[in-house]
């Protein structure tokens, strides 16, 4: 009886292990055809396990995916790989005023995971201009974008999280008003920064601790032919931090460059600043009197990325 036992329990784990095998994999395919893997990419987060320490790629085949997607806390090491940027689209339409929904729930994508990176994926928010509607949600850590666009009006990317950290490099983001905003801390580089409407670019809410918290370096700063009063940015928290360094800024962008938010208390606590930028709306000159104009000195920092993301684990988003 016992070696029948013995026999029964080989056989068992034998068979689980095989399961396991299968569910757990480290490359998947996503496509709405079902040539792959998964059909959905909400079903594919089912298909990857939890905290691995092992490199798992999840390949999201052409198509569109109309989907509420999280990415869980759990994951970690994921490369999700559209197979091309304009055609592999994410999207679904809440808004702000759908059942009182606010603003933070109405995210197509939110990335909750650490270490996790996104190429050639259009993440969209096509809700109509009713209220406010996030393209991209993130509260996750070390987190990259490669080529990615984010297309919505307000609010289209919501940077979560004091002291996590965001890398977007050569990205395409288009919105209306405050379409960047939040507490991380965000390098974008090389990308286009789109406004469809007279307004806000950048709404940070940098915790007063947190030393940076937007940095646009090579950037393009574009409009749609009917804008021509855009902000850099306005503090949703006193000390929003946000700085330009070697963009090139449309005639869209105004004067001042920068706004208050109708607080006159915010000029003494908010950190905006710029260097070397090209372009009809680079001129600093009429720059509102409390943001800084830095010295090559002064922004050569901005060239660390260990001077960027402060924390003490040091991370370098070029590898």
């Amino acid at each position: 009886m016992k070696k029948l036992f013995s026999i029964v329990c080989v056989i068992l784990f034998s068979i689980s292990s095989i399961f396991a095998a299968k569910q757990y994999k480290d490359s998947i395919v996503v496509a709405t055809d079902g040539t792959g893997d998964y059909c959905s990419l909400s079903e594919a987060m089912e298909g990857i396990r939890a905290f691995m320490d092992y490199k798992v790629t999840v390949f999201i085949k052409k198509g569109v995916y109309k989907e509420k997607v999280i990415v869980p806390a759990w994951l970690q090491n994921v490369d999700f790989i559209g197979e091309d940027a304009e055609t592999t689209v994410i999207t679904y339409d809440d808004h702000a005023n759908i059942d009182n929904m606010g603003t933070f729930r109405t995210y197509t994508l939110k990335v909750e995971g650490t270490m996790l990176t996104f190429r050639n994926l259009t993440i969209e928010n096509n809700a109509a201009q009713l209220g406010q509607a996030v393209a991209l949600h993130t509260e996750g850590d070390k987190l990259r974008f490669f080529n990615c666009r984010f297309l919505g009006n307000q609010d289209t990317v919501y940077t979560g999280r004091a002291n996590s950290r965001l890398y977007f490099s050569n990205c395409y983001i288009e919105g209306t008003t405050d379409f960047i905003f939040g507490p991380a801390t965000a390098l974008f580089v090389g990308c286009i920064i789109h406004s469809k409407k007279d307004s806000y670019i950048t709404a940070a809410s940098t915790p007063a601790d947190v030393r940076v918290g937007y940095v646009f370096k090579n950037c393009r700063l574009t409009a749609d032919s009917n804008v021509t009063k855009v902000y850099l940015g306005r503090p949703w928290r006193p000390y929003a931090s946000t700085v330009f360094i070697g963009c090139e800024m449309g005639r869209h962008i105004c004067p001042a460059g920068w706004d208050n938010w109708r607080n006159p208390d915010n000029e003494n606590t908010a950190r905006y600043a710029e260097y070397n930028n090209s372009g009809e709306g680079a001129s600093t000159s009429g720059r509102v009197s409390w943001s800084v104009k830095l010295k090559k000195s002064e922004a050569v920092v901005y060239d660390d990325i260990s001077y960027i993301y402060s924390i003490s684990d040091s991370w370098n988003p070029y590898y």
